[in-house]
């Protein structure tokens, strides 16, 4: 608080997104129905901005989780992923528990950098943030740090800056270096997905900067 009595300055981070924190999540699931499919692994990467202004990828906050009880296991989707649900060395979390983990890291950033709220960041980012809150319903977590239905889209935000709406070739088109062979994890998906939105916001900021 200024000795003046006006309101706390804003963070960098505040500032830039309308008090939004971006964080960026990537979920691997059982199949496409968030309401009866289980999740089976998320993964979020907070952001940062540096004293030039431009966004890096911060931390990484993951589990593997427990599908939940009844929950459907779509063949197809299994063999997509390659994902064992029940696999011993997975060491996998029951969704409350995995949730609350990944919750509480991403309320402490936004705590941070002063932000009223997460913004979920992801490439059809419609996916994810469903299987988010039906999760988020099924366990009764009152303290969701997410927005209920703003979102920031790689896949727009690609296709706008790079012509390209495929996660892989949008990261490949903005020099970010891709492995096929680790994708369709949530953590890698969720780095290089950071990495997208990053170079997207950069640019901008260095288009802002050349037309001064």
């Amino acid at each position: 608080m200024s000795d003046s009595g006006d309101a706390p300055v804003k963070s960098v981070m505040a500032s830039r997104f309308r008090g939004f924190l971006p964080v960026v999540v990537d979920v691997e699931t059982a199949g496409f129905n968030p309401q009866k499919d289980a999740l089976l692994e998320i993964a979020a990467v907070t952001l940062q901005i540096d004293d030039k202004g431009f966004m890096h990828p911060h931390e990484v906050h993951a589990c593997h989780v427990e599908p939940f009880a009844g929950a459907n296991l779509e063949a197809s989707a299994l063999a997509f992923t390659g994902i064992d649900p029940y696999h011993p060395f997975r060491f996998a979390k029951p969704e409350s528990e995995a949730l609350h983990l990944v919750f509480h890291a991403v309320r402490r950033a936004v705590k941070e950098h002063g932000c009223t709220r997460a913004i979920l960041v992801g490439h059809n980012p419609f996916f994810d943030l469903g299987f988010l809150n039906a999760a988020v319903e099924r366990t009764r977590i009152k303290r969701n740090p997410f927005h209920p239905f703003s979102t920031f889209d790689t896949a727009t935000l690609g296709g706008l800056a790079y012509g390209q709406t495929v996660l892989a070739r949008a990261a490949q088109a903005a020099g970010i270096d891709w492995n096929e062979k680790e994708a369709h994890s949530a953590i890698y998906d969720a780095q290089k997905t950071a990495e997208l939105f990053c170079a997207v916001v950069n640019r901008w900021e260095a288009l802002q900067i050349f037309a001064v």
